[in-house]
């Protein structure tokens, strides 16, 4: 191989790395991070740097053991938990000024109040709330939904599927149809069964 070719392929293989290091969401950082191993194994390899190359292959395998362990907790119902709490909890509350910026950003048409006496609905990890679910009753088995926030590190591991899911707190009250805010920016619903109607998906 060309000198000025290995030297590119090290250069890319590094600048991925930088990138991954920059992606907010967890699952998408761990794959750019793993690509960016494989590639600096084939240039460490090739160039004989062999320490550099078993630190990449470790680097590597601890990619994949978080991917399978992400994939694998992606629909399981035992990793996240959906807890209600009122409209005035402060640290909902909390929550909705920490990420306003981002909530706007992908639900320009969100207004904070009034929604004290509301259905709210936090998304929790652990001991980490990583989203946020307001809805309204309409009545006759029929919600609005006000808000449906992920934050980023999350928002590609699929949380959502909990709420609207048949074990969710929307099934198990009775509601029989959710109706989306219009105008959502990077819209996810159609994965979960939803169907376009205008700006808006309703399930």
């Amino acid at each position: 191989m060309d000198g000025w070719w290995l030297e590119a392929v090290g250069w890319i293989g590094s600048a991925v790395l930088v990138w991954s290091l920059l992606q907010t969401e967890l699952h998408r950082l761990r794959i750019i991070n793993l690509i960016g191993c494989l590639v600096l194994i084939v240039y460490n390899g090739v160039v004989g740097v062999w320490p550099m190359v078993g630190l990449n292959i470790v680097l590597a395998v601890i990619n994949v053991v978080h991917l399978l362990r992400m994939s694998r907790e992606r629909h399981d119902s035992g990793v996240y938990e959906v807890i209600e709490v009122a409209g005035d909890d402060e640290f909902l509350r909390h929550g909705l000024r920490v990420h306003e910026a981002d909530i706007r950003r992908h639900n320009p048409g969100f207004v904070h109040d009034p929604f004290t006496g509301d259905p709210c609905y936090l998304i929790v990890k652990g001991d980490t709330a990583v989203g946020v679910v307001l809805m309204r009753n309409l009545g006759d088995g029929r919600a609005q939904l006000l808000l449906d926030y992920v934050t980023p590190p999350y928002r590609d591991l699929s949380p959502g599927e909990f709420v609207f899911g048949s074990d969710g707190p929307f099934r198990s009250q009775g509601y029989r149809e959710i109706l989306t805010p219009p105008g959502m920016v990077d819209p996810y619903y159609e994965r979960l069964g939803f169907r376009k109607q205008g700006d808006a998906y309703v399930l």
